[in-house]
């Protein structure tokens, strides 16, 4: 059996290793574009920063590593021109060389990836000082400019996952950067709450957030911007493109293969192609999502490998059961770290699933510990059935373990009752013994049977400014030190001795400092006969991080004395 290879990197690279594992006698020939085959691809921001300080590190593997440890023939700078599916053959162009040659295949598997998206609408998108960071020809291109040209003000177009990790790492390397942004926060896979946290560490730190901007034009000093109808000039002397990609799927539509509704490959559940002798995996290819029961694709390293080992089971006579993928993702944003899995409200709603969410901020370890912080947790399930749709996390500490949680119960299709369940390791200097899991579960649940009513942030601002009965149950010295605008302060320690004070003919609207003690008095109000009470999700700490960066940026009037984050 012959089988080659269009691709390398996570898809092509691991479907050819695999292959070898399973066929010692398999012909294996992989065929990439660019000069490397085998690399980090989501190191690359690192090196900028100098965290990674050798570009050779970003390389895994070369031709010769392939050759001399799994008998597999890789051929770079090979540019893969066209597939003639009637005679079973690739056209190749030789890049060094210039010429061209065909070569045959028993199986052919797509491992194409997706590219950089350059608009062509922006003037002065190919000038020299504008990159993309998508190989490591591509990083070593923009540092070694940047380096030798003293560029000192950078702009980051675009702020998914490789633009935010391009400008921190351009900021932690002593550079003056900006993020211009289409959308109106960064990372569309966090909800716009969740967002606002890392727009505070964003700027906090030094970085120059524009977002709701469209650049239009890039100049030899100079990026230009469109906000609500109005110009901005932004100083650049080198630019990073990181936009957005799209799949590479040039070769299935010249060979005639079947697209899906995301304009990626359509593959079965073996990730064959509408040929069943062609395969397609990565980047490419449309896969389906096992939350929202719908197609579309996730770009990312981990997906690409198991579709890969996948697809080379399947060429070597072994079965495969798709279960979709989940998108679970996470990066760090300097000294925030932040992660999500599966759908966020955004997409809960264009896929019309009834749903609700917890908003919790509790320590992420015992709250004496010396490196105790608070957790913003966000957890998003279906309403009635309870079952997880998603979750988000930031925060200083191990963010990352907690939704890796709430990714394995939704491989299993979990629910509250599940999550509330979990028993997880428990040390003071790693948690506590009810996890912010835990807790997020059992708000959850107390939401969707009822037994509490809750207000969500963007709300808070309306019922500030309508001067609702809003009541802080914080301590007085915690109160003084900033409080929303019209609330009135009843403490904890006092509150059943004033609670007559608490108006039973109109809405009231409690909050402490993250929501804990708010839900005590809720309860307590519940118990004596109160009905139209309400606990304000995420509490004061959420109030602030939700308001600040808005007040600040646009000028808007604050709706709390002063803030506070500690």
């Amino acid at each position: 059996m012959k089988v080659v290879i269009v691709g390398g990197v996570a898809g092509g690279a691991s479907a050819a290793a695999r292959i070898r594992r399973l066929d010692e006698q398999a012909e294996i020939i992989v065929l990439e574009r660019g000069r490397h085959v085998s690399f980090s691809n989501c190191s690359l921001p690192y090196y900028l920063g100098g965290a990674v300080e050798n570009s050779d590190w970003l390389v895994m593997m070369g031709p010769d590593d392939f050759k001399y440890r799994h008998n597999i023939e890789v051929r770079t700078q090979s540019e893969v021109t066209k597939i003639c599916r009637d005679r079973k053959e690739v056209v190749v162009r030789d890049l060094n060389r210039g010429t061209e040659y065909t070569e045959s295949y028993d199986r052919l598997v797509l491992a194409t990836g997706a590219s950089p998206v350059v608009p062509k609408s922006i003037q002065g998108v190919d000038a020299g000082h504008v990159f993309t960071i998508r190989s490591v020809t591509d990083v070593c291109g923009a540092k070694d400019y940047i380096d030798s040209s003293g560029a000192q003000n950078i702009v980051v177009a675009g702020a998914g996952f490789v633009g935010v990790e391009v400008a921190e790492n351009l900021r932690s390397a002593g550079k003056n950067v900006s993020i211009v942004e289409g959308a109106d926060q960064v990372m569309a896979p966090f909800d716009y709450d969740m967002a606002q946290y890392l727009h505070k560490e964003l700027t906090d730190k030094g970085i120059h957030l524009y977002l709701s901007s469209m650049v239009t034009a890039i100049t030899a000093g100079a990026v230009t911007a469109v906000r609500n109808g109005k110009t901005v000039e932004i100083p650049a002397d080198a630019v990073i493109l990181s936009i957005g990609v799209a799949p590479e799927t040039g070769l299935a539509v010249q060979a005639g293969l079947e697209l899906g509704a995301s304009r990626a490959i359509r593959v079965n559940h073996n990730y064959q192609t509408s040929d069943p002798d062609i395969y397609a995996v990565g980047d490419a290819v449309e896969t389906f999502s096992r939350v929202g029961r719908a197609y579309g694709s996730f770009a990312q390293a981990g997906p690409a490998q198991r579709q890969a080992r996948a697809a080379a089971d399947h060429i070597c006579g072994m079965y495969h059961n798709n279960k979709g993928y989940i998108a679970t993702s996470c990066l760090r944003v300097f000294e925030q770290n932040a992660a999500v899995t599966g759908m966020n409200e955004k997409a809960l709603k264009k896929a019309g699933i009834p749903y609700d969410a917890a908003f919790v901020l509790p320590f992420d370890k015992v709250s004496i510990m010396p490196d105790a912080h608070y957790m913003a947790f966000k957890l998003l399930f279906e309403v009635p059935t309870g079952r997880i749709l998603g979750a988000q996390a930031i925060g200083r500490g191990d963010v990352v373990r907690r939704i890796d949680v709430i990714a394995a119960l939704l491989t299993m299709n979990g629910t509250l009752d599940d999550l509330k369940e979990m028993e997880l390791c428990y040390s003071p200097v790693y948690g506590t013994a009810k996890d912010v899991v835990n807790m997020a579960a059992l708000v959850g649940l107390n939401i969707l049977y009822g037994r509490v009513r809750q207000v969500r942030i963007e709300e808070v601002r309306g019922l500030v400014e309508s001067g609702a009965c809003i009541v802080d149950v914080r301590e007085p010295e915690e109160f003084e030190s900033g409080h929303l605008k019209n609330a009135v302060n009843v403490p904890l320690t006092q509150f059943r001795a004033r609670m007559h004070e608490i108006p039973k003919d109109v809405p009231v609207y409690l909050h402490c400092r993250t929501g804990q003690r708010s839900y005590y008095a809720l309860c307590e109000l519940l118990g004596n006969g109160y009905r139209n009470v309400y606990n304000i999700s995420g509490s004061f700490l959420g109030i602030c991080s939700y308001e600040y960066y808005n007040d600040i940026t646009d000028g808007r009037e604050p709706i709390v004395t002063a803030y506070n984050f500690s």
